[in-house]
Parts: C-alpha cells; sequence; structure tokens
C-alpha cells in the first residue's frame, strides 16, 4: 500500500508528462485592456528572448490591472547568429501573446553584454549603453525592469549593469521605479511578493512555449508552475517575516522595488510587501 502523498507526487509527474504533447505557441493574444493614450509605461529589459515571459507575472499585472504600457526591450537575440532572426519571431509571438510591445535594440540584437565587455572592451560597452540611453529617453518609462547584480547567467548580469550605466548618464532629473528580477540565482534581499493566479501562470507558461526553438530542446515552460511555487516559500519568509504566517496562495514571484532618484538607487517606498490578487499594487505603483 502506497503512502498517501504518492497520488499527490505521481499526479504532478504525469501532469507534466501529459503537458509535453500539447502544441507550442501559435495561441490567440490573451484578453487585455485597451490602453489609453496617456497610459503610464513599464519598460522590461530581457536579457534573451524568454526572459520577458519568464519574469513577466507583475508586468502582466500592471498591464491588465492598472492600464500600463508594457514594452519589452529585446537586449541581446541570444549568442547564436543562426537563431536570432527567429529568436526575434518568437519573442514577438510571447509578446503579442501576453498584450506586450516589443522594441529592438539593434538587427539581431546587442552582443557581449557581459561584465567582461564593460571591463575590458569600453568602446564597445559604451555602444551599447549609448543605445539603452536612447531608449530610455525616448520611452520614458516610469517603472523598468531589470534583472539583478547577482543573477547568475553573465548576460543577465551584463543587462542589469548595461541599464544602470545607462540611466547614470541619464543625469539626475531622470527618475522612475526600479524592479530587479530573479531568475537562474535567487535574490539574497527581495522586498516584494506578487501572486499570480493559476489563470495568470497559464497565460506564461503559454508565453514561454511561443519560444519554440528553445522548449523543444528543453521544456522549462512546463517548470514554470514549480518555481513560482516555491518562491511562495522563499518569499514568505524572506519578504514577509522570518516565522510569520505563509501565505496560502500557491503561486508568486519574488522582486526588488527600488526607485532610481538623482542619478543613483534609492528606497522605494512602501516595499516590503506580500502583495495578493486583491492586493493594493496601485499603492505600491503611484
Amino acid at each position: 500500500m502506497s503512502q498517501p502523498f504518492t497520488s499527490y507526487v505521481t499526479g504532478i509527474a504525469q501532469l507534466m508528462e501529459e503537458a509535453r504533447s500539447v502544441p507550442l505557441g501559435d495561441i490567440p493574444p490573451a484578453a487585455a485592456p485597451v490602453l489609453r493614450e496617456d497610459a503610464p509605461r513599464a519598460l522590461v529589459f530581457s536579457p534573451h528572448p524568454d526572459d520577458e515571459s519568464i519574469i513577466g507575472a507583475l508586468p502582466l499585472r500592471l498591464r491588465r490591472e492598472l492600464g500600463y504600457d508594457v514594452r519589452v526591450v529585446a537586449v541581446t537575440q541570444g549568442s547564436r547568429a543562426d537563431r536570432q532572426a527567429a529568436r526575434f519571431e518568437e519573442m514577438q509571438g510571447a509578446c503579442n501573446y501576453l498584450g506586450f510591445k516589443l522594441v529592438p535594440t539593434c538587427p539581431n540584437g546587442l552582443l557581449n553584454i557581459n561584465p567582461k565587455t564593460r571591463n575590458g572592451n569600453p568602446a564597445e560597452w559604451a555602444a551599447a549603453v549609448g543605445i539603452i540611453a536612447k531608449i530610455l529617453i525616448d520611452h520614458q518609462p516610469s517603472v523598468l525592469f531589470m534583472p539583478h547584480d547577482q543573477d547568475w547567467n553573465s548576460t543577465h548580469i551584463g543587462t542589469h549593469f548595461l541599464v544602470t550605466d545607462a540611466l547614470k548618464t541619464l543625469g539626475p532629473s531622470f527618475k522612475c521605479r526600479i524592479v530587479e528580477t530573479e531568475f537562474w540565482r535567487a535574490m539574497a534581499e527581495p522586498n516584494l511578493v506578487i501572486e499570480s493566479t493559476p489563470e495568470e501562470v497559464a497565460d506564461l507558461v503559454a508565453a514561454i512555449s511561443f519560444h519554440k526553438g528553445e522548449v523543444v530542446r528543453n521544456p522549462y515552460h512546463l517548470t514554470l508552475p514549480a518555481w513560482m511555487a516555491d518562491n511562495v516559500r522563499r518569499g514568505g519568509e524572506i519578504v514577509g517575516g522570518q516565522g510569520g504566517a505563509a501565505p496560502t496562495f500557491p503561486f508568486a514571484t519574488l522582486y526588488r522595488v527600488r526607485d532610481w532618484l538623482m542619478g543613483a538607487f534609492d528606497t522605494a517606498p512602501r516595499a516590503g510587501q506580500v502583495i495578493a490578487r486583491d492586493g493594493d499594487l496601485a499603492g505600491l505603483f503611484k
């Protein structure tokens, strides 16, 4: 006789196996409210095609609940030259599905966005910083998403410093709210837990599935719910408080929210929250 949790665990494994046969991408766009002409803007700096969907829980809620004009910047289009055009096309499909707009940096995306280039090739790095600075000026975001500075993958870390260096060129008058994201390495000090409903998680999984060339070799879209479930465990303690009551919802993403003021990072008011599906999301982004 099996122990009582066997059916629970085998059920999860069975569902993941069944989901492998679900067709990838090519899904009609999910419903999203019509944007106002004066809609506030959020820029998501995506190190690779697919990062926009993996960390997309908060951008998706900003788009649907608060009417943000979410624009995804394709910082790179991957390192394989033979896949760069296809990856941009896949990214366009994912963004269309989620109701985001896609902003290119240059044909085939930026190259060598990593700390090695920043430290060893100042001319190449300065050119990339200039491209990002122009995007910031042109789009004037009130909220900006980028990876945190310890997110393990060299392009994720490079994207953090690329955006930060571009912000520093804009002078003390430029300000926005910064939301740092995590994927490859968890942040030591996140200060925001964002719940996603099962329907929202399903939409993020569907968006990742548009990146067909990647998920065919590694169906990581199917593990997103498990990652987001573990975020509830971590976030409940790290953000909610050690030993406190754990959130009862099943899925979440962790972020670190700060402000960019006077040419530097600053503390964001009202950070350090767990925002459930009915929480005061608007209050954090006033």
